[in-house]
């Protein structure tokens, strides 16, 4: 942080948080002044002027085991819930990548609550150059897809086989490497030049009459079933 302003009341508050707060310049707004800095109805009395929390995508990837990996997510709603997901699943890092919406959007921001500042998210304008450093990073890329080969149940089915010592098999391992999960654009999904990039496609099984999960709750799928396999070796 470089600088909060708070109001009189909030002070009494957030005086722990504040108290704790090293560093920043604190200032005494009116609430006339507070609502002009915040786009919230209701704002908290608080707000802090922070660094800007993008990285590049070569210091974030390189020794990840768990990556987020978002091309052209436009929902700030779903991207904070990525990022928060990410962090939840012990992940490493989060790239947005294309035409992606802005990290430092506000309800990107509240969506993460918190965790877009414990997890280092990259902005990449190249979705290919995302996924090329993914994979030159070493990690399997697997691209979350409606209509992939691979069924994500059964891939944790394996995974859980293979960590009691049963059958070592290719899908066994698969979910235990170090993996970036390829998630698409809320309307459109994955682009098929893009998705053919990964090493493979996966499907979620839809049991119900649903056509498809929303894509944050895709995400969180993937990414607990990562996190539990990798855990598990």
């Amino acid at each position: 942080m470089v600088e909060v302003f708070v109001t009189p009341e909030a002070v009494r508050r957030f005086d722990a948080l504040l108290g704790g707060a090293a560093g920043p310049t604190v200032t005494l707004v009116d609430d006339r002044a507070m609502a002009s800095l915040t786009e919230a109805v209701t704002p908290a009395g608080l707000v802090a002027v922070c660094r800007l929390l993008d990285r590049p995508l070569e210091h974030v990837v390189p020794g990840s085991r768990l990556v987020a990996l978002c091309a052209e997510v436009r929902d700030p709603g779903n991207a904070g819930t990525i990022v928060r997901t990410t962090d939840a699943a012990g992940g490493d890092a989060v790239v947005l990548a294309g035409d992606a919406v802005d990290l430092h959007n506000p309800k990107t921001l509240r969506a993460s609550a918190g965790s877009a500042f414990h997890v280092p998210v990259a902005v990449e304008p190249d979705p290919v150059r995302a996924v090329e450093a993914a994979r030159a990073a070493g990690l399997t890329v697997l691209a979350a897809d409606g209509a992939g080969e691979l069924d994500l149940a059964e891939l944790e089915d394996a995974a859980r086989e293979a960590a009691r010592g049963g059958s070592d098999g290719s899908d066994g391992a698969l979910l235990a490497r170090p993996t970036a999960w390829l998630l698409g654009n809320e309307a459109h999904g994955l682009d098929d030049a893009l998705a053919a990039l990964a090493d493979h496609r996966v499907r979620i099984p839809i049991h119900g009459r649903a056509e498809s999960l929303n894509l944050a709750s895709a995400a969180t799928l993937c990414l607990y079933a990562s996190a539990t396999a990798q855990r598990r070796r």
